[in-house]
């Protein structure tokens, strides 16, 4: 009597990565859909021969929708949607190995890998002039305002110039970075008469200025790096008559005379005339004649 037997594969394995622990540096000016992960950095094996049903989440919030795989059964993890270093730094995925789809009820067996990702910070943004104002919630874009000066009209100075918001000073925005950054004048100065310290941005004068008109400078800021890379800003000198003397008050003491119940924005009367108001004048000697 010849017996057959036919030996029913049972699922009793569960899927098995090669590398159930991955770390991953990624550029964060890498390509949308470009490969993060292999597929064969991911490969698994199954003793039971099922095909492996894959599925991708991650650990850290607000990092979703960065990283996905290619389908249901290719692990390969690719870009989905740009990086951006100032929102995060770094994320940690896992992937799920199972053998048998995600809505099955059939018994399920599966395994996970983690995946270490770190983002490393690209020279993406152009230099920025301080002080500057954000336009945008995210932070990546800072609007810096025009610097103003004073010169005094056929005087030499030797100090570099005093401005206002402050001194002429701009840094890289990929702080990790921190490119050097160099300081020229690209436009408004046809007769040389100021320099700018390519190092410090130190803006100073080369030689008087002859007439009252102001000049309005364009500096530039290039990192020394890539001078693709680089912002300019407006820096507008005014020429002035020179002022030896401050302004002061005719009178130390000015007195005036009002009304009870008088209606807002009224008239305050000189002392012992009320057909006159109270007038509060300063003059300066350096305009006499105004």
């Amino acid at each position: 009597l010849e017996i057959f037997v036919n030996i029913l594969n049972m699922n009793d394995n569960s899927p098995v990565f090669e590398q159930t622990n991955l770390t991953k540096v990624v550029p964060e000016d890498t390509k949308v859909n470009a490969t993060i992960v292999a597929r064969q950095d991911l490969s698994t094996s199954d003793a039971d021969l099922d095909i492996i049903f894959y599925e991708l989440t991650t650990l850290v919030p607000d990092t979703d929708g960065y990283f996905a795989i290619k389908g249901v059964n290719n692990p390969e993890i690719y870009l989905q949607k740009a990086l951006d270093y100032e929102k995060f730094n770094l994320t940690t995925l896992v992937l799920y190995a199972r053998d048998r789809p995600v809505d099955s009820t059939d018994t399920t067996n599966t395994a996970t890998a983690t995946i270490n990702i770190f983002i490393e910070q690209a020279d993406t943004k152009p230099p920025w002039f301080l002080p500057c104002t954000f336009i945008n919630m995210d932070k990546s874009i800072c609007i810096s305002s025009p610097y103003t000066g004073r010169v005094n009209i056929s005087e030499m100075s030797t100090e570099p110039l005093i401005l206002e918001p402050g001194p002429i000073y701009a840094i890289d925005p990929d702080y990790t970075l921190n490119e050097k950054i160099v300081y020229s004048i690209v436009g408004g100065d046809t007769d040389k008469v100021f320099s700018v310290d390519a190092d410090t941005g130190n803006l100073t004068m080369n030689k008087v200025a002859t007439s009252l008109d102001s000049y309005l400078l364009q500096v530039m800021a290039a990192q020394v790096n890539n001078k693709q890379k680089y912002s300019v800003v407006s820096v507008e000198i005014k020429v002035i008559n020179k002022s030896d003397y401050p302004p002061y008050f005719e009178s130390g003491i000015y007195n005036g005379t009002v009304f009870v119940g008088l209606a807002p924005r009224s008239f305050v009367f000189q002392a012992g005339n009320l057909s006159a108001p109270l007038m509060i004048t300063a003059v300066d000697d350096d305009f006499p004649n105004v």
